[in-house]
């Protein structure tokens, strides 16, 4: 079915050279999302819980959202075209006036980043995670090796 979608969890962000590699998928499966190095550093000061001195672009996003009384719903990582990613990030601001939810696209790696500022769900499209390669047996190796 087109439409169906699949929850995902980071898993790892592991550095390389032009980078992170992004290990994302469930208890089945792990895909790779490559982010760079700035988006890579934030997810992993996010997991690690890591105190900032200054507000990062994230955070700045995050400040504004809540400024305005704007949630993170969801993201959805809704396609996959010559190994680049795309997603879609979904808000809802709730005021006097009522509820506006708005869909907009965004790189995968700040949605992903913005998920788990704010403990989003993040879905990937089961055609997207069908087809990328299970890469759970290599990110286990590189994460053995980094210990």
């Amino acid at each position: 079915m087109e439409n169906e979608v699949i929850e995902v969890f980071v898993k790892a962000p592991v550095q390389h050279t032009s980078g992170y590699a992004l290990f994302v998928g469930n208890d089945n499966k792990t895909i790779i999302i490559y982010v760079d190095s700035s988006t890579g550093d934030a997810i992993r000061m996010i997991q690690s819980g890591v105190k900032k001195e200054r507000p990062l672009t994230h955070d700045l996003m995050g400040f504004v959202f809540d400024g305005f009384g704007i949630s993170v719903q969801k993201v959805l990582i809704n396609d996959v075209v010559d190994r680049t990613f795309y997603a879609r990030l979904t808000l809802e601001m709730k005021n006097e006036l009522g509820v506006k939810i708005v869909e907009i696209d965004a790189r995968p790696s700040d949605s992903i980043t913005m998920a788990l500022m704010t403990q989003t769900p993040i879905y990937i499209a089961r055609h997207v995670f069908d087809s990328e390669e299970d890469m759970t047996e290599i990110m286990d190796k590189i994460i053995n090796q980094q210990e």
